[in-house]
């Protein structure tokens, strides 16, 4: 059974179990008996494997602040070579 967060405004967050069937969208507080609403937060990963966490991180980041790619600072693209002396003639001394 999963567990849900849920925060009462006079009593602060607690935590409940629910069947996955059971709407979730707000419970009664097990201290005052107020309305209570749902907490969403990032699942639980520290049980995941660093580069799971790590690229799930990366992703959820992109979607908000996109990384930008830039050309190198030389001006060329990587793998290519810049070649001085025009003409096809290298090496040749006429």
């Amino acid at each position: 059974m999963p567990i849900y967060d849920f925060l009462c405004e006079g009593c602060g967050p607690f935590e409940e179990r629910r069947p996955l069937n059971e709407p979730a969208d707000s419970a009664a507080c097990p201290e005052c008996g107020g309305h209570a609403r749902r907490l969403y937060s990032m699942p639980n990963v520290r049980t995941m494997p660093a580069a799971l966490s790590s690229a799930m991180h990366r992703s959820e980041k992109s979607a908000y602040e996109p990384e930008v790619a830039r050309r190198p600072g030389g001006g060329t693209l990587p793998g290519k070579r810049y070649r001085s002396g025009g003409g096809g003639h290298h090496g040749h001394g006429h």
